[in-house]
């Protein structure tokens, strides 16, 4: 009988009790996010992606519009005052720690300073380009002239 007892108490100790198995996928779950942070620029590079995919959301929404309207339409951007507006007066702003460069054609800026990127009716574009960054992480919004296609891209801060 002391043999049947020890064998049932040898095969209960044996094995993981959820307690440890959910540690462990516990730290597994953290080191994968401070991995995924130091792949991507860490936490700042996480943060100024997600606002260059907005802006690129909404790039893609003005073209749209001028697609679906027939009409041409613009997309805004303020550098100095942190702004942006796209058609149908959506607008936002870009959060204080990130920099904000714009690259396009002076003939549509409004006023000195302001960005603007015009889409035609049939999808085209004036091109441009919006370039976030953050401790060194960049991330470029590009718009290409000919055809409108927006881009999300990673890229070096400019100087």
């Amino acid at each position: 009988m002391r043999t049947h007892g020890r064998r049932a108490m040898h095969r209960r100790a044996s094995g993981f009790s959820l307690l440890e198995v959910m540690l462990v996928m516990l730290l597994i779950a953290a080191m994968s996010v401070l991995a995924a942070a130091m792949v991507t620029g860490g936490f700042a590079g996480m943060r100024v992606r997600a606002e260059a995919k907005e802006i690129a959301a909404q790039l893609r929404y003005t073209r749209a519009q001028a697609i679906s309207t027939g009409q041409s339409q613009r997309f805004l951007i303020d550098p100095a005052a942190r702004t942006w507006l796209a058609p149908n007066n959506r607008k936002g702003q870009v959060g204080k720690a990130f920099g904000i460069n714009f690259f396009g054609a002076r003939e549509v800026q409004p006023t000195r300073g302001v960005g603007a990127i015009q889409f035609f009716s049939d999808g085209a574009s004036t091109g441009g380009r919006v370039q976030l960054t953050a401790k060194g992480a960049a991330w470029n919004i590009d718009v290409a002239w000919l055809t409108g296609e927006v881009k999300l891209t990673r890229g070096a801060a400019a100087p």
